[in-house]
């Protein structure tokens, strides 16, 4: 199953220096069938103002990880831990048994990011923070792990059952993913793309659609223009 979920038609929330769109209920935003898929709970698309941004504030028991779409984040926590990561990249944050940070956008211009949210296996472990400049020309015409908590060489391990994706594709250009029919989410950063599972049936993708996937053991992601990709894949929940 492919349900693509229009960018449209997803959460909103404007508060002038945050322009936000929420694929799962966040905030203001509530809808009963959108509250997770698989251990993933949040998706939200982020557009934040030049120096400006999230002041101090606290989170428990989560893996958060941003993905910077353009522009630059800066992160500050209390742990001391501070990093700027750019477009491209990824940080991860195990807010375990408890982290206050803070993340400001000092750049010139307007930040784009997905903020993603993944339910842990492990409760109370140890606060952390970490950034890694992944070569963006290592992605070119295939989805390669950035975080994972199953072990894939190179990725930022995460405290959960599940994996963060990457990768970016040429008009035309065609890969196929395997998800043994785990629960998948998956969002174009940037261009328009078609994914096709066992029915043969292609889903059209616009820039920051979403597809909820489940129950697929492979799918095609053809490139209809120029394409970045984000890609969650998780276990079920029980």
């Amino acid at each position: 199953m492919i349900e693509r979920r229009p960018f449209e038609k997803l959460g909103k929330s404007n508060h002038g220096w945050l322009n936000a769109n929420f694929h799962f209920s966040f905030a203001e935003y509530r809808d009963p069938a959108r509250i997770h898929w698989g251990a993933l709970r949040v998706w939200n698309n982020d557009r934040i103002a030049p120096q400006s941004g999230f002041p101090p504030h606290p989170h428990r028991d989560m893996e958060i990880v941003t993905y910077i779409i353009k522009g630059a984040i800066t992160h500050q926590d209390h742990l001391g831990n501070q990093g700027r990561t750019e477009a491209g990249q990824i940080q991860v944050m195990s807010a375990g048994r408890g982290i206050q940070h803070a993340e400001y956008n000092m750049e010139q211009d307007e930040t784009e990011l997905f903020q993603i949210w993944i339910l842990p296996n492990q409760q109370g472990v140890p606060a952390r923070w970490e950034t890694v400049q992944f070569p963006t020309e290592a992605r070119d015409g295939k989805l390669v792990a950035l975080a994972s908590g199953r072990g894939h060489e190179g990725a930022i391990p995460l405290y959960a059952d599940g994996a963060l994706y990457a990768g970016t594709l040429k008009a035309g250009q065609s890969i196929r993913q395997k998800l043994d029919g785990k629960p998948a989410y998956l969002v174009p950063a940037k261009g328009k793309i078609e994914v096709t599972g066992a029915d043969g049936k292609p889903v059209a993708l616009n820039t920051r659609d979403g597809a909820a996937i489940v129950d697929e053991a492979e799918i095609e992601l053809k490139a209809g223009e120029d394409a970045e990709i984000v890609l969650v894949e998780t276990d079920k929940l029980n």
